[in-house]
């Protein structure tokens, strides 16, 4: 991820959307994955929060302030956490198991959605 274009030093502080509730949609469907997915997409989420600027294959930009960690599981399968970086904090606002080459469109409008309702 760019911020001025210069890696930052300092560690990004990372949150888990939260729904109005007090749910947390991310926090609840990484509690639900085996525990080696977990570790797995844990170690992506932490190397994204020191690394940045981070960049392929660990993170790509989707547009407008969304980005999308890639983390390959010990399972052979693929999980995406899609995100953003709001008030310096990153915050995971949706996240799956990838099933096709395409980017599911439910998926991306799901966490432009979140991303948008942390502004208002």
């Amino acid at each position: 991820m760019q911020h001025g274009g210069r890696p930052t030093a300092a560690k990004n502080p990372a949150d888990f959307y939260r729904l109005q509730p007090g749910s947390e949609p991310v926090r609840e469907w990484l509690k639900g994955l085996p525990e080696a997915e977990r570790h797995a997409i844990g170690k992506d989420l932490l190397r994204a929060q020191w690394r940045r600027p981070v960049g392929m294959p660990l993170c790509r930009p989707l547009g407008n302030g969304l980005w999308e960690v890639r983390a390959d599981l010990p399972t052979k399968r693929t999980a995406r956490v899609l995100l953003c970086l709001y008030r310096g904090h990153l915050v995971a606002l949706h996240g799956f198991i990838k099933k096709t080459r395409a980017k599911p469109d439910a998926d991306l409008a799901l966490a432009r959605k979140r991303q948008k309702e942390l502004k208002q």
